[in-house]
């Protein structure tokens, strides 16, 4: 343990049989000395399970492009980017602050002119950022499919092209890599500055307000439409379109999708009806995958119904029922503005009045980019690159490189160039590829890792706490701030206290059967009433929170999308525990106190 903190980097361990695995990571992406100095930690959020090697250009490019972004263009004055460090498959992340006065001041020049100018111009902004994804999802849609003809056709003589095919395999590769980087750009373009406008907002409101709850601010911004949760919403659809057309016999708990989808075709009109309607919502709202768009395995609905199928039935016994599917929008819209009122209603200058008008004005309207961008960037996008991946994994796999297509993310994005190299100077030497032999043992390896990995548990933090901790995302998503880690330490050092304390994210007290799922495989463990206990929840968990009671996360601060989710469904939350599913037993009897911060374990 450090002074002061968390363990040191330097005395976590490679799990013993996996030090090649974890060399496979990229030499930047490795602890090193100087980084016992500095404060990490482990982006849970994004990050729950181990990485596998090709997955890990999700951080970096995500990393690449915030940092760009905060200390390149909107010039952020206190904060730059974000370091990332892997170490047994977990990720790590570190803030970069700006100490040095003369440079805030500087930085801070800047910033005013670069943000303003899209707070300025919010609308338009946004609305052209709306078009460079739609714009950047279609040539995702437009990539040409991948082969290695025996011969060349002959228009490509005829045509004069010059070209061949082998050729198509390496720009197809770059053009994607490209292609994922620069949606990542498109990503933070605007994020950063979303949750700066509510982090000002939340400052004043501490200052002027001094005994205000956290969880009361976030009700001010409450009531969002967002497209991430445009999903749900679909089958929520669906669900009253199976009951008005009185289709609603094959949707039943523990039938799959499959035999859902047969028993439809055999019902005649009504049945064909209904499936119309379900391409209606699969395009391109299905476009969403299981987890939080990080993982390769975290399979899109347009690819996999089990997911929202399995959410079909109990939203048909809801809609049988006579029971309100719909959000509680307009409630949250009310009462937030009735908050909005009652608080403006006690300031006491028109200054003051005018500088809360003017900050809450802006939380609303920028406020829905924050769950809004996700749809086009983690999910739509994400899911079309990884599937374009396979495909190159399929070539690799009918070439012998592996056993099966999947088996490609077990190299890293480097390793993916050089195998489709290899396959290139095979194809046009006409002799046989190296890969065949170079990299089944590798992958059985890696393969070997990832299981060891998951089975090893990992410090939330490590090295020294910061005194301060100012930047917006880590602050606002994360939920890292000092009275956080320090409440971390605690926990580690009282193990057997009976209570966890996090951040306050959704009002409610709630008794009930602690479920703890730290993947998405588990989801499946929950039963009606079940209090959801897990690393990070993500908005398309959505189906769930009809289901469970409350929810308990272990990362996540008031602008978390668990936090916001549980918000926009009703829900009691605590986020930002820290240590709830280490410390919380499957299958507890626990309380949840989402308006305190506080979970008690009490059986």
């Amino acid at each position: 343990m450090s002074k002061k903190g968390f363990p040191l980097p330097s005395s976590l361990r490679v799990v013993p049989g996996t030090e090649r695995a974890q060399a496979a990571y990229p030499y930047y992406m490795q602890f090193g000395p100087d980084d016992d100095k500095r404060f990490w930690f482990y982006n849970s959020m994004h990050f729950p399970e181990p990485m596998h090697a090709f997955d890990s250009v999700t951080g970096e490019a995500a990393y690449c492009a915030l940092g760009a972004v905060n200390t390149r263009v909107q010039c952020l004055p206190t904060t730059k980017g974000i370091d990332e460090r892997y170490i047994n498959g977990r990720v790590y992340i570190g803030g970069v602050g700006v100490t040095d006065p003369k440079e805030i001041e500087e930085r801070t020049a800047e910033f005013m002119q670069r943000a303003f100018y899209y707070y300025g111009n919010w609308e338009t902004l946004y609305a052209q950022w709306k078009d460079k994804m739609r714009a950047l999802i279609e040539e995702a849609v437009k990539q040409p499919p991948l082969s290695l003809p025996k011969y060349e056709p002959i228009e490509t003589v005829r045509a004069g092209r010059g070209i061949a095919a082998n050729h198509a395999l390496l720009d197809g590769y770059q053009k994607t890599l490209e292609g994922y980087f620069r949606m990542w750009h498109h990503h933070f373009e605007f994020l950063l500055l979303g949750y700066g406008a509510y982090m000002t907002f939340f400052g004043f409101c501490k200052k002027a307000f001094p005994e205000i709850a956290d969880q009361t601010i976030a009700r001010m911004v409450a009531g969002i439409e967002a497209e991430i949760f445009r999903p749900d919403d679909e089958l929520r659809r669906l669900a009253r379109v199976a009951v008005q057309l009185g289709v609603e016999a094959p949707f039943q708990d523990g039938v799959t999708a499959q035999q859902m989808l047969d028993s439809l075709k055999d019902m005649g009109a009504p049945g064909e009806k209904w499936l119309a309607e379900l391409e209606v919502s699969r395009h391109p709202w299905f476009n969403v995958n299981v987890g939080d768009g990080f993982y390769h395995y975290h399979r899109a609905w347009n690819d996999d119904l089990s997911l929202p199928f399995s959410a079909l039935p109990n939203y048909i016994r809801q809609v049988k029922a006579g029971q309100d599917l719909d959000r509680p929008v307009q409630q949250l819209l009310d009462e937030r503005a009735q908050l909005i009122a009652d608080y403006r209603e006690l300031l006491s200058t028109d200054e003051d009045r005018a500088a809360f008008d003017q900050m809450i004005t802006l939380a609303h309207r920028v406020f829905p980019y924050v769950e809004g961008h996700k749809f086009y960037c983690e999910h739509w996008y994400t899911n079309l690159f990884f599937n374009r991946i396979r495909e190159f994994g399929r070539l690799l796999a009918e070439h012998e490189f592996f056993a099966k297509e999947d088996d490609v993310f077990h190299l890293t994005h480097y390793e993916l160039e050089s195998a489709i190299i290899d396959l290139m100077q095979s194809w046009s030497a006409g002799s046989p590829p190296r890969g065949p032999q170079h990299w089944p043992p590798i992958i059985a390896e890696r393969r070997a890792a990832i299981a060891a990995w998951a089975k090893h548990d990992t410090p939330p933090a490590l090295g020294p706490v910061p005194d301060i901790i100012d930047d917006p995302a880590i602050v606002m998503l994360w939920g890292i701030t000092r009275e956080s880690l320090d409440a971390w330490l605690q926990a580690e050092s009282a193990e057997n206290s009976n209570e966890l304390k996090g951040f306050a994210a959704s009002r409610g007290v709630v008794e009930g059967t602690a479920r703890v799922v730290k993947s998405v495989e588990e989801i499946s463990k929950l039963r009606d009433g079940d209090i959801l206990v897990c690393q990070v929840t993500n908005p398309t968990w959505s189906p769930i929170f009809r289901k469970i009671s409350a929810a308990v996360s272990d990362i996540g601060g008031s602008m978390s999308h668990a936090a916001i989710v549980a918000r926009e469904y009703g829900l009691p939350a605590v986020v930002g525990t820290g240590t709830a599913t280490r410390r919380i037993p499957d299958g507890a009897r626990i309380r949840v106190d989402g308006g305190r911060g506080i979970v008690t374990i009490l059986s």
